[in-house]
């Protein structure tokens, strides 16, 4: 698929992207004769694609990879719905990071620091094809990585999630619907324009019929629909140029994830967890040891005016509203 044939895709209106995703989904229900189920992380992405495969098939069936580290309102808000099966991975966290290293800046960065540092320790001379390639890759902000004191590696979603998946998939025979959309990185864009929305390969069949979709429309469909979704998300609301917006977190996924972290204002989603889950952000930041990483990072993780103190015995930071904390805002 070239470039803009995507983005005419994109242009479509909401009623025209929900036809061609039920085409889609359709598709590829009947291509594995109902062996399919949804991956359902509990974001409000996958809560929408969840909600269209059900409106057609109903006994569809969900799985949830818990990774042990979402946020506590996702969690409770996956066990809300029917027919969603837990899966675990092996590892924990900390475990991940122990071995293999911390994740830093993005999926592509980190796997690029450490194939560079791969080749430093085989002593693979620097006018080698392979060096060549992933220092020309590495952004010239980032190469200060190479050297940085601490582990980093892009392999903590490959542990915590692909594997479990894929070993589900193996032992109950289904192949999957993923809410992912090509709006949400390039890597996912670059997908895409390959394969499209069903991806029908031996080797990692999967189906991502809302790639098309942009944010707008997630919101747009949830506010249209009603639909119920994690709360963490805050309110559903729309600016002054009628743009729908959450008046909470922007995104789920793994809390403590620092993956595009550098990119958002303040307050970012490390400022936000220091009020929202005082308890999350002690462990991450003390006993995980993100303080280290996000300081050679360059990313806050305090509001302005509070000052770190490592804490002796965790104490929870002063009762706070809600209302007080504008956001998009300095804290």
């Amino acid at each position: 698929m070239e470039y803009y044939e995507m983005q005419q895709r994109q242009a479509l209106t909401l009623d025209q992207k929900i036809v061609h995703t039920n085409a889609k989904i359709r598709e590829w229900y009947e291509a594995h004769d109902g062996n399919v189920s949804v991956s359902f992380s509990g974001g409000k992405d996958s809560t929408v694609l969840l909600d269209l495969c059900r409106k057609l098939y109903p006994d569809m069936e969900a799985v949830f990879i818990d990774t042990g580290i979402e946020y506590k309102e996702v969690r409770n808000f996956v066990r809300t719905v029917d027919n969603v099966t837990f899966v675990k991975p092996r590892m924990s966290f900390k475990k991940v990071i122990e071995e293999y290293g911390y994740p830093v800046a993005s999926k592509t960065v980190s796997g690029l620091v450490k194939n560079i540092r791969s080749l430093k320790r085989r002593k693979i001379p620097e006018d080698d094809r392979r060096y060549t390639y992933c220092w020309k890759r590495l952004p010239i902000k980032w190469r200060k990585l190479i050297d940085a004191p601490f582990k980093i590696s892009d392999i903590c979603c490959t542990m915590l999630k692909k594997h479990p998946f894929h070993k589900y998939c193996k032992e109950s025979g289904n192949v999957t619907y993923s809410g992912e959309m090509a709006s949400d990185s390039k890597r996912r864009e670059k997908v895409y324009l390959e394969y499209g929305c069903n991806n029908y390969s031996k080797t990692n069949p999967r189906s991502k019929p809302m790639s098309i979709w942009k944010e707008q429309d997630v919101l747009k469909y949830i506010v249209d629909n009603d639909l119920e979704y994690a709360p963490i998300y805050g309110d559903i609301v729309s600016d002054d140029n009628g743009a729908l917006h959450c008046t909470g977190h922007k995104r789920t996924g793994c809390a403590f994830c620092p993956f595009g972290a550098h990119l958002e204002k303040p307050t970012n989603r490390y400022q936000m967890m220091y009020y929202e889950h005082p308890r999350l952000w002690d462990y991450c930041i003390n006993r995980l040891g993100y303080k280290e990483i996000l300081d050679y990072s360059g990313v806050k993780y305090l509001p302005e005016g509070v000052e770190y103190e490592k804490p002796r015995h965790f104490k929870h930071p002063k009762q706070w509203n809600p209302a007080e904390i504008p956001r998009g805002q300095k804290v």
